[in-house]
């Protein structure tokens, strides 16, 4: 597969969150495997974590297809609304993964627009974001700013309305192949992190520009520190 040539600089960067910026991944799946189980749906894990990140009503329709189980008009919006409820109940004390507030820290510092563009209802995300520790409250779009969450582009859309630049001219960073065709069907680079459940060379099968196994990485990358694992390299410095 020939990955697309990332821009040489640009000119916002838009993040997921769940898997990218915080550890939530494990209480994800954790969350959906319990609906689920009340559904009659019974996936195993190995199943559902390459899913988590996709549009919710979608997710629900998988696992239920997957296990031959038929869900009642309006099932998949339950399933949906109940395991981001059991997940806000859970996710008491995320964390930060590896790099993530720092490389928010110096994009404030240098000056580069950034966003959250997250597929999480907003009570979902309240403590995935206080994590992080910000000096800033920062910009998030969620679920339920757009009617389709991804793999539509609809919130990386309204995300760079928001900073007011061109898609093109924006990246997004997420740990998903679900991120990375959103990114690609907005039109931006998609950098992929191998922090979630899905490795970089599938992040790089669903578009990825370049791949890092952390945002530790990343922030090297912008620095001019370090050539990506996929995609063509550029002489890139964020500072």
């Amino acid at each position: 597969m020939t990955t697309p040539h990332a821009p040489d600089r640009p000119l916002a960067i838009l993040f997921d969150l769940d898997g990218t910026l915080v550890d939530t991944v494990g209480i994800r799946v954790e969350s959906w495997l319990e609906v689920f189980a009340d559904f009659g749906i019974h996936v195993d894990r190995a199943f559902l974590a390459p899913l988590i990140g996709t549009d919710g009503k979608l997710l629900a329709r998988i696992g239920a297809e997957h296990t031959g189980v038929t869900l009642t008009p309006g099932g998949d919006a339950d399933i949906e609304r109940l395991a981001g409820e059991r997940f806000a109940e859970l996710n008491q004390h995320p964390q930060p993964l590896t790099g993530a507030a720092t490389t928010l820290a110096h994009l404030d510092d240098v000056g580069m627009p950034w966003v959250i563009a997250t597929s999480s209802r907003p009570d979902e995300a309240v403590a995935s974001v206080g994590s992080l520790g910000l000096a800033r409250q920062p910009l998030v779009i969620d679920g339920s700013d757009v009617e389709h969450a991804k793999p539509a582009p609809d919130l990386l859309l309204k995300g760079a309305h928001q900073l007011a630049v061109a898609p093109e001219a924006a990246w997004y960073v997420g740990d998903s192949r679900w991120d990375m065709l959103a990114a690609v069907a907005a039109g931006m680079t998609a950098v992929g992190i191998a922090s979630g459940a899905t490795s970089e060379a599938d992040l790089v099968e669903a578009g990825a520009a370049m791949t890092f196994p952390d945002l530790a990485r990343f922030l090297d990358y912008l620095s001019g520190e370090v050539v990506p694992a996929a995609g063509a390299a550029r002489d890139i410095s964020i500072s």
